[in-house]
């Protein structure tokens, strides 16, 4: 059998169980999530997530920029860094990072094979906890010196949440999957702050006081120190273009230390500083000279990827209101006055009126359309929500027609095309692009 083939072949294997990413919310709700499964699954493997140090990456927004920084600092220090995140973009295998490098489809395969007997003995297992665990064994195979994870959804019953990490990470929370997490940002705040570990340090980005509180509580009970990124560690920004932006960062030895990242927009420095306070509580060694070098380098796709700079093509992986509100401001940045061709989809749970609420003073028009994807919410019912918005709007589908009518108008008038709304919908539009400018 060739390796595709075993590949794909794998890949059943794993979507044959719940795999509550394609569920809709009201099945999510009433999701069994529990560790139980995930202990008794990581007790059979011989516990590979105990075999290396581990930053633990949670928060509604900004946690996968976080966690991609964290990594490449570390790779920067001489480390070799396992990275874990998700959902990914073209290929399963980008969930899985060997010192930025996805896992090859044979090792998925051979690593696939290797869980199943275990996988057998557990009952209700699901394809998160099932990649998670391969997660894990993928980095001790592979003797990586240092890990950084990704939480799934929430924190506290999040199959991640088996490890003991050497630092939890909080970044900045909103409101996002209310219908498992609660209604509040108060009880959303609850399931993150459930990475929290006793004695272990927490670092949290700048936060709404209703967050902040329970974050504060919580860490208290546990007997966790908790730094808090613009409180106890300062930052300021310095400049940016296209290119990147410039910030300083004021450490605990009182140096002003000066960084550079490729990542465009303010929450993209706040995520760095989060990052580098995770660092600096990890006890890992690593310097300031070597994180500067591992930000500058970092690489972490369709956050306000600008893929085309006249007349713009840019792509994003905003999906509620909070994030849209960040974009808006990232556009007035760095595209003063211009507005945009939305391409836009969007899963059924999502608060998509408040999407349009912060995007409309940019939307010259709405292209509505629909990923590949269980959860996706069909195009007239997006169409409804924007008529009742009164943002402008037309349907395109599949997701390559919608780009392909997006750039038919912003050839006319020169305004932006921009992918947000959902990963799934960003993902098809970057595999549609390249197709188009062979980029």
């Amino acid at each position: 059998m060739n390796t595709e083939t075993a590949y794909n072949l794998a890949l059943d294997y794993l979507y044959s169980f719940v795999d509550y990413s394609l569920k809709h919310a009201s099945e999510l709700a009433k999701a069994d999530f529990s560790l139980d499964r995930m202990f008794a699954l990581m007790d059979a493997l011989g516990e590979p997530q105990n075999a290396y140090p581990i930053i633990h990456v949670a928060g509604t927004k900004g946690k996968g920029s976080t966690s991609a920084l964290c990594a490449s600092a570390l790779q920067a220090a001489g480390y070799k860094v396992g990275l874990y995140t998700s959902p990914h973009l073209a290929d399963y295998c980008e969930r899985i990072q060997i010192d930025a490098s996805p896992l090859a489809h044979g090792q998925l395969v051979a690593l696939v094979d290797e869980v199943r007997p275990a996988v057998a003995r557990v009952p209700k297992l699901t394809t998160f906890e099932i990649t998670t665990a391969i997660g894990f064994l993928a980095f001790a195979r592979a003797g990586v010196d240092a890990a950084v994870v990704e939480v799934g959804l929430g924190g506290r019953l999040d199959a991640t949440n088996v490890a003991t990490p050497r630092v939890s990470v909080i970044t900045s929370l909103s409101m996002d999957h209310t219908a498992v997490l609660g209604g509040t940002l108060a009880k959303i705040a609850g399931e993150k702050a459930g990475i929290i570990k006793e004695g272990i340090p927490v670092v949290s980005s700048p936060q709404k006081a209703e967050a902040l509180d329970v974050l504060e509580r919580v860490a208290r009970e546990r007997s966790a120190s908790l730094t808090l990124v613009g409180r106890d560690v300062k930052f300021a920004f310095v400049s940016s273009s296209l290119d990147g932006q410039h910030f300083i960062i004021h450490n605990s030895e009182f140096r002003i230390m000066n960084y550079e990242i490729p990542l465009l927009g303010q929450h993209q420095m706040i995520n760095a500083a989060t990052a580098y306070a995770a660092l600096q509580a990890s006890g890992l060694a690593v310097s300031d000279e070597t994180i500067q070098k591992g930000f500058s380098q970092v690489k972490w796709p369709a956050r306000f990827e600008v893929a085309r700079r006249e007349p713009p093509v840019i792509f994003d992986s905003a999906h509620n209101d909070d994030s849209f509100a960040r974009l808006r401001e990232t556009l007035e940045t760095y595209f003063p006055g211009r507005q945009v061709y939305l391409i836009f989809g969007a899963s059924e749970d999502k608060n998509i009126p408040g999407m349009f609420r912060e995007m409309k003073p940019k939307i010259r028009k709405l292209i509505a359309t629909r990923a590949d994807h269980p959860r996706a919410l069909e195009v007239e019912k997006i169409l409804g929500l924007a008529d009742q918005a009164q943002v402008k709007n037309e349907a395109a589908v599949p997701v390559s027609a919608a780009l392909a009518r997006a750039l038919e108008l912003s050839a006319k008038d020169g305004s932006i095309v921009l992918s947000a709304g959902s990963m799934f919908v960003t993902a098809e539009v970057m595999a549609a692009w390249k197709k188009v400018s062979g980029k």
